[in-house]
């Protein structure tokens, strides 16, 4: 008996060779895709537990949000009107008290409305690095989700004592590596390549090296200073620092790239690294209008897979990823001239792609006979799709979470006709508001209807943290006047 046969559907499959049935059927059996083709007559009388009719509909990849962070989930909208530097300033003293434990009820929440929020939207992977991902591991999990987490590592960012920080990151691979039937992964999560000393890199490259079968995940090249922080680590520039300590690799996934030059892209390719764009994060808080944009067409032409993220959705008011392709081709265009990306790339980019960037794209990804079924229907019997031509287009460029009808991931249906089935939505809508409620009242924060108002400037430079990022201003100031020396 088949579990799941969704028949007379348009499914996209996002295989090798980009196959797409007007008419077909997928097959779901013991949580694997057993067949995918066209429909045959008798699909809609077969003996599955459960029969879907798929007239009106395309079926095609779970989505893979492969680079995000979810803790302050139910903050969306607290920093969309800020400017850019008063919002770093109130996110750096937020994640500094997330650090101390401080909001713990608001992450809690903040997970299970990402949870939520993703399911219905049909991202079924995610890729999350956050202060304390616990919760967000067991969350997800018991949604029955897919999802990739570790707990960040810094030592220029915040004041959390290293040795502190590490222990965390290694029971965290103890306890949640492979749990949840292999759905929850655990990786390790260097912060970033400006906010870490190479002591801290090199630690890492020896927690990483116990665990060889967990990805590294990091934010590089995301800011000028990128290099400038390698340089002061002794290293030529970002990639050799990394190359240095053992972690150019192909268990590297570097979100951002943002400031990546040809060279970049070449070695990180030879490495078999792979990349994470996050386009509207940056088209929302570029603080550098003159700085290089993320080379996407170079870095998939030199053969590295390049997953999208929606990155912190809460600073820019959107869960949507399917608008992740569509802003990665608008701002490409922008920058480069039109014609960087056909719609096919995009929409393998949102799964296989993402999936390969992840180290899982012979599991997910596509629809093929023996990977594991995540896959999600939308609906298309809609005015905006007809006529439905050009199927790839109209995912990337005009379909939205809104239209995501069904979501399965293992074989499981975690939405069916628009209806969660795993989690109670009112309650996690409830536990979100009552959160937000709390935070406004312990705080001084004004969070409400008519928009934020954080806590004035001096309530903000008694929060943030002190010994870290006065050490990373320093170390780039000193690297900057070496850079100006002509000795």
């Amino acid at each position: 008996m088949s579990d799941i046969v969704i028949h007379d559907a348009t499914v996209l499959t996002v295989d090798d060779r980009n196959r797409l049935y007007e008419r077909g059927t997928v097959v779901v059996e013991d949580g694997r895709i057993s067949d995918v083709r066209r429909t045959r007559d008798g699909d809609a009388d077969g003996s599955a537990d459960r029969v879907v009719d798929g007239a009106g509909t395309v079926v095609m990849p779970g989505l893979v949000n492969a680079h995000t962070h979810l803790e302050l989930t139910p903050l969306l909208g607290a920093f969309s009107g800020l400017g850019v530097t008063e919002m770093l300033a109130t996110m750096t003293a937020l994640y500094g008290r997330l650090g101390d434990g401080d909001f713990d009820y608001l992450a809690r929440a903040g997970y299970e409305l990402a949870a939520l929020n993703f399911l219905v939207g049909g991202v079924t992977t995610v890729n999350s690095m956050d202060v304390d991902p616990r919760e967000g591991a067991e969350t997800f999990g018991d949604a029955g989700l897919r999802g990739f987490f570790g707990p960040t590592i810094t030592d220029l960012f915040w004041d959390v004592p290293v040795a502190e920080q590490f222990a965390r990151a290694e029971a965290f691979v103890e306890e949640y590596h492979g749990a949840y039937d292999g759905r929850i992964r655990a990786t390790i999560c260097p912060h970033d390549d400006w906010s870490c000393t190479r002591d801290l890199w090199e630690r890492v490259a020896e927690l990483a090296e116990s665990y060889p079968d967990v990805l590294v995940h990091t934010h590089l090249l995301e800011l000028a200073e990128s290099d400038a922080m390698a340089r002061a680590n002794g290293a030529a520039d970002s990639l050799s620092l990394l190359d240095d300590v053992g972690l150019l690799d192909d268990r590297l996934v570097a979100a951002h790239f943002r400031v990546a030059d040809d060279d970049d892209v070449r070695r990180t390719a030879a490495a078999d690294a792979s990349v994470v764009h996050c386009p509207s994060v940056f088209c929302y808080w570029n603080p550098d209008a003159d700085a290089r944009w993320t080379p996407v067409p170079a870095l998939r032409r030199a053969g590295v897979d390049v997953g999208l993220g929606v990155d912190d959705h809460y600073w820019h008011d959107s869960y949507d990823l399917f608008g992740e392709a569509r802003q990665t081709r608008l701002a490409a265009h922008l920058e480069r001239g039109a014609g960087q990306f056909g719609s096919t790339e995009l929409v393998r980019m949102l799964t296989i792609d993402g999936a390969r960037a992840l180290g899982v794209g012979d599991e997910i990804g596509s629809l093929e006979p023996g990977k594991r079924a995540d896959l999600l229907v939308l609906d298309v019997e809609k005015p905006k799709f007809t006529p439905l031509t050009n199927v790839p287009a109209q995912v990337v460029n005009n379909a939205t979470r809104a239209d995501v009808e069904t979501v399965v991931v293992d074989g499981e249906m975690l939405m069916r006709d628009g209806r969660v089935q795993t989690m109670d939505v009112e309650a996690v809508r409830e536990r979100a508001t009552a959160a937000v409620e709390r935070f406004d009242a312990e705080t001084e924060w004004d969070v409400g209807p008519g928009g934020a108002d954080p806590p004035g400037a001096a309530t903000l430079a008694r929060q943030l943290p002190k010994r870290g990022p006065t050490r990373l201003l320093g170390r780039l100031a000193v690297q900057s006047l070496r850079d100006a020396s002509p000795f």
